[in-house]
């Protein structure tokens, strides 16, 4: 049986998936970032995208979790862009991640395709070179990208044929200068990433360094069967950006929608079909939840309050932009270039804002789309004061504009 809800029933429940209907208490950062995971790009995102879901976060924290306590793992993941996950649940982010087909870990990898061919290699044959190296390469080490993909690429390359070797040397289509072969590791150190074999140690300045993962945690991630982590991936995405469809899953992973049954067929049963009623002049749309979702979102009310959400947070990187913004913002809220931030006012998108710093001081430029009333910009520059802190400012500026 079809369950039939409203536009602010979706909007609701899914602020309440995200944790953005209420605060976590202090401590519970692992069970924040664990919702579906934190997008830590550009840098700096992930810690205010955890302290508009978690009571009393601090940078402080937050590193400690990433570098002491190592509860917080720092890796690529969806869409290959560096995420912030609970290390417990890596294998639904990492593994969870990786396609089984090598068709479609082409696509997962764009670009690598044309220079597997020139090489005659499959992807396959490509990781395997890189992973015969790496551990000689960066064992006891922190590596940023560019140095450790060097280092790989003269490694492998004495060990090819002749012919293989001069296309692997030769100036590939990258970046000007770089070796094909060493932009071809770049490519194969993602998927060992996603296959747990690395991640990425703390910041140092503007680098962002690889280590193993064995080393850095002292064990290596628990083995898990690829398929139970990619059902785990998606359970999780149903839950936050639920009722949605297997395009929209697909857009969110970095796969194409051709590609996604080895996800979909293993929560087929889990499933129910939703039916969401139109907004005016609009036409009702179809997608999927989990089951036992059903009643949450049917009962699901907005909340209140305001919340400074980051560039690129995880409840604006859904793929059914009508549903939370009217189409008249959405190049304002998802930029062609520089995304803003979104300010969040009763659970609506009310606006973006950008940060402008100047020595200790920092100035936040809000845009909003419509007056707001008294008692939100007053909640809205407590939020201020707050992700001022967060960004190492000491004092404050609010400019509030109406589009």
């Amino acid at each position: 049986m079809t369950a039939r809800v409203t536009r602010d029933d979706v909007v609701a429940f899914r602020l309440a998936a995200h944790g953005l209907a209420a605060r976590a208490p202090a401590g519970d950062l692992a069970v924040v970032a664990g919702r579906c995971g934190v997008q830590d790009s550009p840098p700096g995102s992930a810690l205010l995208a955890l302290h508009a879901r978690a009571e009393e976060v601090t940078r402080e924290g937050v590193d400690a979790a990433l570098g002491e306590e190592r509860s917080l793992l720092r890796t690529w993941a969806m869409r290959g862009a560096p995420f912030v996950v609970p290390t417990a649940d890596a294998a639904a982010f990492t593994a969870g991640v990786l396609p089984p087909a090598e068709e479609a870990r082409r696509h997962l990898l764009l670009g690598v395709g044309p220079s597997l061919d020139r090489l005659g290699l499959s992807l396959t044959d490509a990781v395997d070179l890189t992973r015969a190296e790496l551990r000689g390469v960066l064992a006891g080490r922190r590596l940023a990208i560019g140095e450790l993909g060097a280092e790989l690429a003269a490694r492998v390359a004495p060990g090819l044929p002749s012919a293989r070797r001069a296309v692997w040397e030769a100036e590939g289509p990258y970046a000007a200068g770089q070796p094909l072969g060493e932009g071809v590791v770049h490519f194969c150190l993602r998927v060992l990433t996603l296959e747990g074999v690395l991640c990425f140690a703390p910041r140092d300045g503007n680098q962002a360094p690889f280590v193993l993962v064995d080393e850095w945690l002292g064990h290596p991630l628990p083995e898990v069967d690829p398929a139970a982590a990619r059902a785990e991936l998606l359970r999780r995405y149903l839950h936050c950006y639920g009722p949605t469809t297997r395009a929209a899953f697909a857009t969110w992973a970095g796969v194409r929608a051709g590609d996604v049954g080895p996800w979909w067929d293993e929560v087929a049963d889990e499933l129910a079909p939703v039916e969401v009623a139109p907004a005016a002049g609009g036409r009702a749309s179809r997608g999927w939840l989990l089951a036992d979702d059903v009643d949450a979102l049917a009962s699901a009310t907005m909340p209140t309050g305001v919340r400074l959400l980051p560039p690129r947070d995880p409840y604006t990187q859904l793929r059914d932009r009508a549903t939370i913004v009217a189409k008249e913002h959405h190049r304002a809220v998802w930029a062609p270039v520089g995304d803003p931030g979104t300010v969040l006012v009763d659970g609506e998108v009310a606006g973006t804002w950008r940060p402008r710093a100047k020595g200790s001081r920092l100035t936040l430029a809000v845009t909003t789309f419509g007056r707001l009333p008294d008692r939100a910009t007053a909640l809205l520059n407590d939020e201020a004061v707050q992700v001022a802190a967060l960004r190492g400012s000491s004092t404050v500026d609010v400019e509030l504009t109406t589009a």
